[in-house]
């Protein structure tokens, strides 16, 4: 029964962040589909703040109304409104409408905005339903979710990427001359499957997280529960949830959380700071979670496309495998120290401003054309995810140990973050037009 048990509580998580973390490592392939082009990821990246509607609901019902929310039927709704979502947006991801005289891929946004929807509201309902449970079974849980980031990624690279490849086309001039005028134009051979069969595939996982949520209520209740080592542990992952609404890292970092929590109950009591150390680690989950969520995120096709697809592709998939990689590296090597932490964050920073000054530069960024520039950006925004989602597991841990109340505003503060990092970029994308986009066989680049 506990392996069942161990198996089902896995199976749950899975469907937490499945949807978001996919469309992040599809978006390679739908950008040169869908009419925003390269401006496709600093809409999504507002989209999903938006989505925070969701918890700040449920939050506010538990305040006002406490007993009266039905967690389970919560659960149910947003496990359903996911599955069939990734199921809408196979069939109609690449429809468009006509607004204000231009067209826009609204089907696509709209289905997206469910989708971070229900991503952002199970931070908030699934932790309290695996209160159910014994501990032991929440660390599965949290390895679930970590591969609701990972899985997607792994999947994103077996489907490949289309090749592009430069057409010669002809196109006549007059009527009588016979002249004609030759010009290059971009074809993408497609990929080893379609985007529409990866939405399946995150419509089939949402259905895997939803049938293990059905076994898990109808588990009969013959363990006893320990509300004095849970009470803890559930309000600090509860708490560091709301982290960040983007990615899977913070899941993998209340992953290592709660088992401390168990252990130790290290929320009763924890180390002091003084007051200008917490104004720093503060100001790190600020600046981490802006950088992560917000402004490297809305211009990563600026940055990679001019390399090419692959590099694009590549990027994507495996910064979304290095997040749960990098919380589970954070499990067993604990360095806690600030002033490593902010060494760290100054490296991942260093990386991200590499990859920033190359959007900046598109269509005609460093090294492009070569196989250095496109290896260079891949691994700069490998470590980028990497290395600031380990200080974000890291400060996560360090806040736990002091209070329940710093992780509330440690929330708060990844979520000013996230929302500042965002709408900064959206104007600078797509109002001011800072970036630019280019075609690989059109752009001619100086030497």
């Amino acid at each position: 029964m506990a392996l069942l048990i161990h198996m089902l509580a896995c199976a749950f998580g899975l469907g937490s962040w499945v949807a978001v973390n996919g469309l992040w490592v599809e978006l390679p392939l739908i950008v040169n589909a869908l009419p925003e082009g390269w401006e496709l990821p600093s809409y999504l990246t507002v989209i999903i703040q938006l989505a925070n509607l969701g918890p700040l609901l449920v939050t506010l019902m538990h305040k006002l109304c406490p007993g009266r929310l039905k967690e389970h039927v919560v659960i149910y709704s947003i496990l359903t409104i996911g599955a069939l979502s990734c199921i809408l947006l196979a069939f109609f991801w690449d429809k468009t409408t006509v607004v204000a005289g231009a067209s826009h891929s609204t089907a696509f946004f709209i289905i997206t905005f469910f989708l971070s929807l229900v991503d952002c509201t199970s931070s908030v309902t699934f932790l309290p339903f695996m209160m159910q449970l014994p501990a032991k079974y929440i660390t599965t849980y949290f390895i679930g979710e970590g591969l609701s980031g990972f899985i997607p990624g792994v999947v994103a690279l077996a489907q490949g990427v289309g090749m592009a490849k430069c057409v010669n086309s002809s196109q006549s001039v007059g009527n009588h001359t016979g002249e004609s005028s030759w010009s290059l134009h971009t074809e993408y051979l497609p990929p080893n499957f379609s985007s529409s069969v990866f939405f399946f595939i995150l419509a089939a996982m949402m259905c895997v997280s939803m049938a293990a949520f059905v076994a898990l209520n109808r588990l009969p209740q013959t363990y006893e529960l320990s509300s004095e080592k849970l009470v803890p542990h559930t309000v600090a992952s509860i708490s560091y949830g709301l982290d960040n609404p983007a990615s899977e890292s913070d899941g993998g970092g209340v992953k290592h959380q709660g088992e401390g929590a168990v252990q130790n109950s290290p929320l009763l009591a924890g180390p002091k700071h003084s007051m200008y150390q917490l104004a720093f680690i503060y100001v790190l989950v600020v600046w981490v979670n802006a950088a992560t969520n917000g402004l490297l995120p809305s211009v990563q096709s600026y940055s990679c496309m001019p390399y090419g697809n692959l590099a694009y592709h590549l990027s994507a998939a495996l910064a979304s495998v290095a997040n749960p990689v990098a919380c589970t590296i954070a499990m067993f090597f604990q360095i806690r120290s600030l002033v490593f932490l902010g060494v760290l964050t100054v490296l991942g920073t260093g990386f991200g401003s590499y990859n920033m000054a190359m959007a900046a530069m598109s269509p005609c960024p460093l090294l492009q054309g070569s196989v250095v520039g496109e290896t260079i950006i891949v691994l700069s925004w490998l470590f980028f995810t990497g290395t600031l989602s380990y200080v974000k597991v890291m400060v996560g841990v360090i806040l736990r140990d002091r209070s329940h109340s710093a992780l509330v505003w440690c929330g708060a503060a990844a979520q000013m973050g996230s929302l500042v990092g965002s709408i900064t970029m959206f104007p600078l994308v797509n109002v001011f037009r800072l970036f630019e986009s280019g075609d690989v066989c059109n752009t001619e680049c100086p030497l």
